[in-house]
């Protein structure tokens, strides 16, 4: 290797440093599917570290969907979709996308993260980009490789937002993109207001619903569904990953902006397209969702019920109104010493720290999923009660 890139790369310690410490949080193998109790060295750990919201990513109807499109079509696509890599599944899939949402047509990603970065991208040199402050990594790196101008408002901050438009020219393209729901604070864009300046100011509206598909909304349909404004919205983004228990990723509008991304997004052009497995696993995810309305309905009440248990025994958790719950610990070494703690404890759950966030702003990430038991919510809570009593985070 090249000696200057080894002195360059050789002063990155951090990592080192930590696991001398024995607090290491990352890379941790899990044995198992992702489900509410996972396989860890061989015991059995709560997983509450998972995004899969309603609990399908080892569901055994995606299992065989996606065996049976192995058979079909075999394990890849060895192409993009603008090439040879587009099936007639894909398609199914995209019209299926489309009315789930509510838009006139939709396009598949490889990747979540591709989607945002090939959507967000295309800006044009005298248009402007306004991103939250809160804004997940794929949508401010597909901002970076913009011709756009690119200017961040406070987390859902609409006077912010109303100053940053109100100073750029009316006619010049606008593109405001938002979280549905945060994936780290947990809390929901206040989307009629967004679209409201939005319409005041000559903007269009792109939304993220990565954590708010198979959470807000009519049978799992989104953050535009859960307002009602649907039509209003220009972009609709989301990922596969989560709620839909495989990978990849989708964006939806009409057809004039489909046409355009389809033909100049780099990030699908130039990717390998959605492998079968993947794409007959998100079909029947959505199929399992609309037809058992219970699943968000219980998601929703263990989500009320640990909100409750969280406030009752003095947590910190912020604005969350999700399956979320930033737990904040406000002092790194602390909130890895916990993390550490509560894998010893039998309970997985994921640290955020800096860069990712400002000191003071330290979390332990606490995500629900449709399949977990009040029993279970309750046993993971009463042993991080213990963790952070003895760390003294709470008192």
């Amino acid at each position: 290797m090249n000696k200057l890139f080894n002195e360059l790369f050789g002063r990155y310690t951090l990592p080192q440093e930590v696991k001398a410490k024995g607090i290491y949080p990352y890379y941790r193998p899990i044995e198992s599917g992702q489900d509410p109790v996972v396989k860890m060295s061989g015991r059995d750990v709560l997983m509450f570290g998972s995004n899969s919201y309603l609990g399908l990513s080892d569901d055994p109807r995606l299992k065989e969907a996606a065996i049976e499109a192995i058979r079909k079509y075999g394990t890849s696509c060895s192409g993009s979709r603008f090439l040879n890599g587009t099936l007639d599944i894909h398609l199914e899939l995209e019209e299926k996308l489309a009315r789930l949402v509510g838009k006139e047509e939709a396009v598949t990603y490889s990747t979540g993260f591709q989607v945002n970065l090939g959507v967000v991208s295309l800006g044009t040199r005298d248009g402007y980009v306004f991103l939250d402050s809160y804004d997940h990594a794929s949508i401010i790196d597909g901002s970076r490789l913009s011709f756009s101008k690119v200017l961040k408002f406070a987390h859902n901050d609409m006077g912010a937002l109303a100053d940053k438009l109100s100073r750029v020219p009316f006619d010049a393209p606008k593109l405001i993109v938002v979280d549905g729901i945060y994936s780290m604070s947990g809390d929901i864009a206040p989307l009629p207001d967004i679209l409201d300046l939005a319409e005041r100011f000559n903007a269009a509206v792109m939304v993220d619903d990565a954590h708010a598909l198979g959470v807000l909304g009519n049978c799992g349909r989104g953050t535009a569904d859960h307002f009602g404004v649907t039509d209003r919205v220009d972009l609709i983004m989301g990922t596969f990953s989560k709620s839909f228990g495989s990978l990849g990723g989708f964006v939806a509008g009409n057809h004039t902006l489909l046409n355009y991304i389809k033909h100049n997004s780099r990030s699908l052009i130039f990717s390998a397209s959605m492998p079968p497995a993947n794409v007959a696993a998100v079909s029947k995810a959505i199929d399992i969702m609309l037809e058992e309305p219970e699943r968000i309905s219980h998601l929703w009440d263990i989500t009320n019920h640990a909100h409750e248990e969280f406030i009752k025994r003095g947590f910190d958790i912020g604005v969350t109104e999700s399956p979320i719950f930033p737990l904040y610990v406000r002092d790194t070494e602390k909130c890895l010493t916990a993390v550490r703690d509560a894998l010893d404890e039998g309970v997985f759950i994921t640290p955020v720290i800096p860069p990712a966030v400002p000191q003071d702003s330290v979390i332990i990430r606490f995500a629900l999923m449709a399949t977990h038991t009040f029993e279970q919510v309750d046993e993971g809570i009463d042993k991080l009660e213990k963790i952070f009593r003895r760390l003294e985070i709470i008192k």
